[in-house]
């Protein structure tokens, strides 16, 4: 289906501009914010989102930043996208890693993520009752967020309270978000959710549960979407990137510019329509949902973490020039630049294979990451993460964190002095080589280093939680199989044989799928899964080859 024309995609400043039109209560740093827009803390956060604005409207970008909804045949930003493809699952992966190349964590690839997760459990509801009218509630939904050209903030991870208990247990209701009250008009909502990306400068908020439900706790399994400044809605957040008062002097030389502000969202008797509800009570869909969106959204992050790391290898290629080393001849330098490089596409590796293996939802045909490869590389990069900034720091030199303060630099008394001590290799001036010192330092071992670590261990779940996904999705049983039938043990083709007795629901066995060599779950060969793109990909970063 072509694009219909023209299309409604907003450019950078015009989503500034968007979000005007909301009002909702903010508060930072103990204070309420007038305007999100014009507020310092919020802007590297702001600016990063911006960007995947503009990437869209850029015509050497446009193939991978864009797509055709297929439901309504328009042109739509990638991140807003549903996948119907191995194609668009690595054109999303290519997305994200482009964007993030730029700003660290371009926050946006999470409205895409839920609505992914939510279309396909819409679809699941409606097989269950024998209706369409999740899905076409779900696609009108769709589709005005996609001609608005919306961001959309994910309200899924709830206070929880006591660990150990389940929602409905615990001793103040309100550390789960859940239903207060039903009526022909739609719901009421309270409670609180915690650790919502980019809350102040989104246009609406999905609010989602963040675990499976059983029935006691039905008033808990909620899934709708919300104004950010609804009434009732109060947004406690923290800044976004370090906008420090030094920043005009040279310090927080990344994090100044780009960023990630995190909120603690509160509900309070919240009233949504309902054809904003995806679900209200529907415990058993709940689990799904989960699973759906962990898997798109690790499947994301994978994207996200290599355009982090593909900063890391050019800072700290950069670094070892401008300390006078060429990586390529010092042996030990080579070496751990390679185990970055390594490290990096290795993930993203997994992250390709979880394209090309996806297969169509069996409910919504929507196009699911492999849960494997997206859980692995989730995995190595959530416990690799502090590899890399080891690495960077090996190759870069104390001299990222032991240089004096950027106002020494113009200090009549010191900067000629330390320009002329502290320079290096000849062919590199003093104010690059600290320049990327401090660039390095912000992205390793400031506060962005640290935000970046552990919001790369915790975020989109723990590494606990990828580990029982890759072992409850491994086929184990089909390898359990093939070594049984080696050695003759009780496995043989036709399901026959002495020893262990054949039994389907056999505990170690119970795992099994198609080998990945056959038809079945693969890429067709030659199918084309890709957009065009050798022109594209000359102009991408990670991609360019060298001359």
């Amino acid at each position: 289906m072509n694009a219909s024309a023209p299309t409604t995609l907003m450019s950078g400043k015009e989503f500034r501009e968007s979000l005007r039109r909301y009002k909702p209560r903010v508060f930072l740093d103990g204070r309420q914010v007038g305007s999100v827009v014009d507020e310092r803390g919020f802007g590297p956060g702001i600016n990063a989102i911006a960007l995947t604005y503009d990437y869209a409207l850029k015509a050497k970008y446009a193939p991978i930043m864009t797509a055709v909804q297929h439901t309504s045949g328009k042109l739509v930003n990638r991140l807003s996208h549903i996948n119907t493809s191995s194609g668009d699952l690595l054109n999303k992966l290519e997305a994200v890693r482009l964007v993030c190349q730029e700003t660290g964590c371009a926050q946006r690839y999470l409205t895409h993520d839920a609505l992914n997760a939510i279309g396909q459990v819409s679809s699941r509801i409606d097989d269950a009752r024998g209706t369409t009218e999740n899905t076409a509630r779900f696609l009108n939904y769709l589709h005005r967020v996609q001609d608005q050209d919306l961001t959309l903030g994910v309200a899924m991870t709830d206070a929880k309270g006591d660990r150990s208990k389940r929602p409905h247990e615990q001793a103040n209701v309100d550390s789960y978000l859940h239903v207060v009250e039903r009526s022909s008009k739609g719901i009421v909502i309270s409670g609180t959710k915690a650790i919502v990306t980019g809350a102040p400068y989104v246009h609406e908020l999905l609010v989602m549960p963040c675990r499976n439900m059983g029935k006691e706790d039905a008033d808990f399994a909620v899934c709708c979407a919300v104004p950010v400044d609804a009434p009732g809605v109060t947004i406690v957040a923290r800044p976004a990137g370090r906008p420090g008062e030094k920043v005009e002097h040279g310090a927080a030389l990344f994090s100044r510019k780009y960023g990630q502000s995190t909120g603690v969202v509160m509900f309070d008797k919240v009233f949504v329509p309902w054809d904003q509800v995806f679900y209200a009570g529907e415990w058993e869909h709940s689990g799904h949902l989960t699973y759906s969106y962990a898997t798109h959204h690790r499947h994301s992050c994978i994207g996200a973490r290599a355009g982090f790391g593909d900063l890391l290898i050019g800072a700290g290629a950069l670094m070892c020039e401008a300390n006078g080393f060429d990586p390529g001849k010092e042996t030990h330098l080579r070496e751990q630049m390679v185990e970055l490089i390594t490290i990096t596409e290795s993930f993203y590796a997994c992250g390709v294979a979880a394209s090309v293996y996806g297969k169509p939802d069996e409910h919504s045909k929507t196009f699911m990451p492999d849960p494997v490869f997206s859980n692995i590389g989730k995995l190595l990069l959530a416990t690799k993460i502090y590899d890399m900034h080891r690495i960077a720091h090996y190759v870069s030199g104390g001299l990222i964190v032991t240089l004096p303060g950027p106002d020494e630099d113009h200090n009549p008394e010191t900067g000629a002095k330390l320009s002329e001590v502290l320079r290096a290799n000849p062919d590199v001036p003093y104010e690059q080589r600290i320049e990327t010192a401090r660039f390095i330092e912000d992205l390793t071992a400031g506060y962005q280093g640290g935000w970046y670590s552990v919001i790369s261990l915790h975020g989109g779940g723990s590494p606990a939680a990828m580990k029982q996904e890759i072992y409850r999705n491994y086929p184990v049983g089909s390898k359990v199989e093939l070594v049984e039938r080696i050695l003759e043990r009780g496995i043989n083709a036709d399901g026959s044989g002495e020893g262990v007795p054949y039994d389907p629901d056999r505990a170690i066995t119970k795992n099994r799928q198609p080998g990945k060599c056959c038809d079945t779950g693969c890429t067709t060969p030659g199918q084309p899964v890709m957009v065009d793109l050798p022109t594209v990909q000359a102009t991408l970063p990670s991609r360019r080859k060298p001359k």
